[in-house]
């Protein structure tokens, strides 16, 4: 069975190329714009991984890491954070997230970390 793996990524040309790269993977994949799409789709299924961009139209990333890691069902799902602003050391102070990449990122740097926390 493929691992799921949610992106959460407002920007809809870095929310297709992540999607289009770990689907060639072999990964299923679901795309949220915002956090109130994640939270509806983790009601259906929880997912494998979760790529969570920091800043979003109805939230932001920390915030959800924050709930994902605070709660018994979800905090062994592995979260990496991706940030457009540099800012790593403070989101890295704020959550507990698996793995931390800024934007713009190296495609196969972004993908053998994906495969460490979810492999196939």
């Amino acid at each position: 069975m493929k691992k799921c793996i949610y992106i959460v990524e407002d920007n809809p040309a870095i929310r297709e190329i992540i999607e289009y790269l770990l689907t060639e993977e072999l990964y299923e994949v679901k795309t949220c714009s915002d956090t109130k799409s994640f939270w509806l789709q983790m009601k259906n299924h929880k997912p494998d991984m979760i790529i969570l961009d920091i800043m979003l139209p109805d939230g932001n990333g920390i915030d959800i890491c924050t709930e994902l890691k605070h709660n018994v069902n979800t905090y062994a799902i592995p979260v990496m954070m991706m940030s457009a602003n540099n800012h790593l050391n403070y989101v890295k102070s704020k959550c507990t997230a698996e793995d931390f990449i800024n934007k713009p990122f190296d495609l196969n740097d972004f993908a053998s970390r994906v495969e460490k926390y979810a492999p196939n």
